[in-house]
């Protein structure tokens, strides 16, 4: 299985140490974070300066922020930068701050259907010809957006962003990262896991889409005892991987790659998600309850469950 690109994710403040760097302004801290990604083998650098629920943080700061902070970054490391936020004015103002000589173009992070300024970040991109990220989870309605109910719809969702990013940005697949969206497995009681693994199967199989990246953030073993997050979070790259996954967004202390596919935790979770699709006469919930029970029992830890 080839290796898994690693968009490292450390510059969050959902990370105590870009949380403080945040609330000190610290440039040398957020280096240090760019300095210790890039050894550990990142691939990109994610900058969300966005708020948690232990940090409220207007836009504005941001914005301010970023003239300072882009840079910085850019001085100590050569890898390129994904700006990770809805806001257009994020982008425009990171983007302009950005040194095209010192790094690759940086990723959009990123485009949606229900995005307000859709055309003007798609026009961004296309004037510095930078990468986007689409969300393909969520498809196009009249009204703007509504999520994605069945892979065939995240599949034309896909078709649609590659087609307007392709034409109005003049983008080449590989430039094009698709997010099928991943939510933490152990609340997945809808099938959503594998709404998206169907959806990169069906992606793979379009020569008009070769060459695109399919990506997902790691947040899918959330809620899952802590001694094991990271080896099912690597256990999704396995399954993932095998169909066609090729970044995630994680933490690259973590070794974020796949484990080998006869690992009892891969076999554990293919046997899970198989149990979450329903059988004749049943409900979605009913192969939920089922998906929910079998992934409790892969991981049960004493201390936890």
């Amino acid at each position: 299985m080839n290796k898994i690109g690693i968009i490292g994710d450390l510059i969050n403040n959902a990370y105590g140490r870009a949380r403080r760097a945040w609330q000190a302004k610290d440039l040398k801290g957020y280096q240090a974070l760019a300095i210790s990604q890039t050894a550990q083998g990142s691939d990109y650098l994610d900058v969300n300066l966005d708020s948690t629920r232990n940090l409220n943080v207007k836009l504005e700061e941001i914005i301010a922020f970023l003239p300072d902070l882009i840079p910085a970054l850019q001085e100590v490391s050569p890898l390129p930068l994904c700006f990770d936020h809805p806001s257009l004015a994020f982008h425009k103002t990171a983007i302009e701050a950005y040194d095209f000589e010192k790094s690759p173009a940086p990723l959009i992070n990123s485009i949606a259907a229900s995005r307000q300024e859709l055309d003007e970040l798609v026009a961004l991109a296309g004037q510095y010809k930078a990468s986007v990220l689409a969300i393909i989870s969520e498809k196009v309605t009249a009204s703007g957006g509504a999520p994605c109910e069945k892979p065939e719809e995240s599949y034309q969702t896909a078709q649609y962003f590659i087609d307007l990013l392709r034409s109005k940005a003049n983008l080449s697949n590989n430039q094009i990262f698709l997010d099928p969206g991943l939510p933490p497995v152990g609340a997945d009681t809808q099938g959503l896991v594998n709404m998206g693994l169907d959806a990169i199967k069906l992606i793979r199989v379009d020569k008009d889409m070769e060459g695109v990246h399919i990506f997902i953030y790691s947040n899918f073993a959330w809620g899952t005892p802590k001694n094991i997050r990271a080896s099912m979070e690597r256990a999704y790259l396995s399954v993932a991987g095998e169909l066609g996954l090729d970044y995630s967004i994680s933490n690259p202390e973590h070794n974020p790659q796949p484990l080998a596919m006869d690992d009892p935790l891969v076999t554990g979770l293919k046997y899970a998600l198989n149990q979450a699709r329903p059988l004749e006469g049943e409900t979605i919930a009913d192969s939920g309850f089922r998906q929910t029970t079998a992934i409790l029992n892969l991981v049960k830890d004493d201390d936890d469950f």
